[in-house]
């Protein structure tokens, strides 16, 4: 898997921080280190899928929202899908 794009990755990570209201860093394990509950992942997936406009399916949500870095690899994949 290739490193996704630096901007996206700043930008993905604004959106995080702005829902959890903490400052994350791009490899911070956002569900597994109880930063995002199930409420804030959804509020996380709708806010990337009104700025991307792709929808992360709900049995994946716990797959890309492991960390900034793996929900811009989904968002790289699957924007203009």
């Amino acid at each position: 898997m290739s490193t996704p794009n630096a901007a996206l990755v700043s930008k993905l990570g604004e959106i995080v921080a702005n829902v959890i209201q903490t400052t994350v860093e791009p490899d911070d394990l956002l569900i597994e280190s109880g930063m995002v509950d199930s409420l804030t992942a959804v509020d996380i997936v709708l806010a990337v899928q009104a700025a991307y406009g792709c929808k992360v399916p709900p049995t994946e949500i716990e797959e890309h929202l492991e960390s900034v870095n793996a929900l811009a690899a989904f968002v790289e994949e699957n924007q203009n899908a």
